[in-house]
């Protein structure tokens, strides 16, 4: 009989020490556990502890703004556009004709104002393009919004009117929801393994 020995799995563990087999009795105020280690919680998407499956709230609010900012590059070509369409106008006005200095402006100021829609429709583009990207985005998604963020608080500032102020309010939003720790997390998250 092998009651008293200490290689006995099942025999009677001697000075209270811990032994194998099945689950000691838990001391009393201690609820009882079952006699193998729970397996540990899942906090991630796709296996991975840690990994955001779901979209954090700051950064859908930076996708948000990436459309308003788009909204606001449309109405802003448009203006442009019929300033540019009026100043080709007046450059053609009969009475303005012979004015030199007043074509001279005319050619400069219609020229630069179409490079200003140009420019509005390509950075507008862009805003579209990142703001797709975040659903499967990556780091680099994550970095070239940062950077699209403090382009547009920069160019927001100078003609510092109320398209410029929103414009500069909305930049700065969009870097700091994408760069907090959840929008890291996001833009890090491994892959969704393909079956």
């Amino acid at each position: 009989m092998s009651f008293g020995d200490p290689n006995n799995p099942y025999g009677q563990q001697q000075g209270g020490q811990p032994g194998y087999g099945y689950p000691q009795q838990s001391p009393q105020g201690v609820p009882q556990q079952g006699g193998y280690p729970a397996a540990p919680p899942v906090q991630g998407g796709y296996g991975f502890p840690g990994v955001p499956t779901e979209m954090p709230g700051g950064v859908k609010a930076a996708r948000v703004m990436l459309y308003v900012i788009t909204g606001l590059q449309v109405i802003g070509a448009v203006i442009f556009a019929i300033g540019a369409a009026a100043v080709g106008a007046a450059k053609n006005d009969a009475t303005l004709k012979d004015d030199v200095q007043f074509q001279q402006l005319a050619d400069y100021s219609g020229n630069a104002l179409w490079g200003i829609v140009v420019f509005a429709v390509l950075w507008g583009a862009f805003a579209v393009f990142l703001a797709v990207k975040f659903g499967k985005g990556t780091n680099g998604i994550r970095i070239a919004a940062i950077v699209f963020g403090a382009i547009t608080a920069i160019l927001g500032i100078y003609p510092f009117v109320v398209f410029g102020l929103v414009h500069t309010v909305l930049a700065v939003l969009i870097i700091v929801f994408v760069a907090r720790a959840d929008g890291n997390a996001w833009f890090n998250r491994q892959p969704q393994p393909q079956f």
